[in-house]
């Protein structure tokens, strides 16, 4: 076998790992920033979602996401699962069912496993959104439905060489594909759900609810920035080792400038370095230039992260505003940076770094163009998932049910959900602040 397909193949399987190495990510960083009532839910959710994303991709989402077909949706390959055999040439029998992702030469299951640990990931973003209130059942028919039905077509549309592939529309690693959807998909649960009990007071007041972890959420965001260097520079599918070493370093730098322009906007704003949004700050830096990664300079990645970062700090306290109850940031973070990251592209690309794909953008003498075509992308992804995750969501609440009962939701998940709890050793109670330091 010829060694760079050896190669890149290794390439492919490892950076697909560090991805599904980020479930655990999420689950920390959510897990931390929910109460301890709620922690074996989180887990519980967290863990259980990327055996149902599996499901759902092996079986549908895979193939309407890369099979041949309309500018819209696959037609071709649909129903992977029949043709996972041991036979060697299992490969060869897919050639002209999944043209858009022959681009890569590794195996079609490394491809596979490739792609299914980001739609494990678009579920993921979910969970922490609607925490601390949604029944269990309703939560994974949901994923389901996301990963099997509504990620895949958003993804057809730009990754398997459908019409916004075709407009021009550029999301390299998925500030779009992945991390949008999720954010709509979750601001759609939210409305639905409703704010947890005692969140917002009657005359709009906004009552902080603190994470029972923060050692938790810290461990979490690293795994996650750790993840990232899986989620980005994998997603050249080959071993270049110019592109991926550029790719790791845009990546780590915009993480790094968007924790510490989250800390300072928090630092200003609160008159605290409010840790959760300097985590939130490192994270919404990732999501902000996982669409650019690609096709971005150093200098230009510092400047997305930053600005990635600042915004989030915004967005968290604007969605509580508008009482948008979301417990671990996750809108803000996966909806907000996923917009701004997919327009950084009509800003930042240049066209030396990756000759051929995106153009200039804006700041570099490209006009309005790719702007143009990014802020087309951006509107009708959130315009289709937004509308489909609502009636999805409204379906479950007509016939499951979306949220537990108020006793149940006092009392805490684990119990109400699970017959369990996360520290049977401790007295369980909601946070208590001294009034007096004697």
């Amino acid at each position: 076998m010829d060694v760079k397909v050896v190669v890149d193949t290794m390439w492919v399987l490892i950076t697909g790992m560090l991805v599904f190495f980020m479930n655990l990510g999420f689950a920390m960083v959510e897990s931390g920033f929910a109460r301890a009532k709620n922690c074996v839910n989180i887990i519980s959710k967290n863990f259980i979602v990327f055996g149902v994303s599996t499901i759902a991709f092996l079986v549908f989402g895979w193939g309407l996401m890369f099979g041949d077909g309309t500018p819209f949706v696959g037609l071709k390959g649909l129903f992977f699962v029949s043709g996972l055999d041991n036979s060697p040439a299992v490969g060869d029998a897919y050639r002209g069912v999944y043209s858009a992702i022959n681009w890569t030469g590794v195996p079609l299951m490394a491809k596979f496993f490739f792609q299914l640990v980001f739609a494990g990931t678009a579920a993921t973003i979910v969970s922490g959104a609607v925490a601390e209130r949604i029944k269990y059942v309703s939560f994974i028919v949901f994923s389901f439905v996301l990963v099997a039905l509504i990620y895949p077509i958003v993804g057809h549309w730009v990754w398997g060489g459908g019409w916004l592939a075709k407009l021009g529309f550029w999301d390299f690693a998925g500030s779009t594909v992945v991390h949008s959807v999720g954010g709509w998909a979750a601001l759609a649960g939210v409305i639905v759900l409703g704010p947890r009990l005692g969140k917002y007071g009657k005359d709009g007041s906004v009552h902080a609810i603190p994470g029972h972890s923060m050692t938790s959420a810290m461990i979490g965001a690293f795994v996650l920035w750790l993840g990232w260097f899986g989620f980005n520079p994998g997603s050249t599918m080959a071993a270049d080792p110019n592109a991926i070493s550029r790719i790791v370093v845009t990546t780590n730098t915009a993480a790094a400038a968007g924790a510490l322009a989250a800390t300072i906007i928090a630092w200003l704003l609160l008159g605290k370095p409010d840790i959760g949004m300097t985590i939130n700050g490192a994270l919404g830096g990732l999501v902000g230039v996982t669409a650019s990664c690609a096709y971005v300079s150093v200098g230009s990645s510092l400047a997305i992260g930053a600005a990635a970062g600042a915004l989030i700090v915004f967005g968290v306290l604007a969605l509580d505003k508008l009482k948008l109850d979301d417990p671990v940031g996750a809108i803000a973070v996966h909806g907000m940076g996923g917009i701004f990251g997919t327009l950084a592209v009509g800003l930042f690309a240049q066209d030396a770094m990756m000759p051929g794909t995106t153009g200039n953008g804006l700041f570099f003498g490209g006009g309005f163009s790719l702007l143009l075509k990014q802020l087309a992308g951006v509107a009708t992804v959130g315009v289709y998932v937004f509308a489909i995750s609502m009636i999805a969501w409204l379906v479950i609440r007509a016939t499951l049910g979306v949220r537990v009962s108020a006793e149940e939701e006092t009392m805490g998940l684990d119990i109400g959900e699970h017959g369990n709890t996360a520290y049977p050793d401790f007295v369980q109670r909601e946070a208590v602040f001294p009034v007096s330091k004697g």
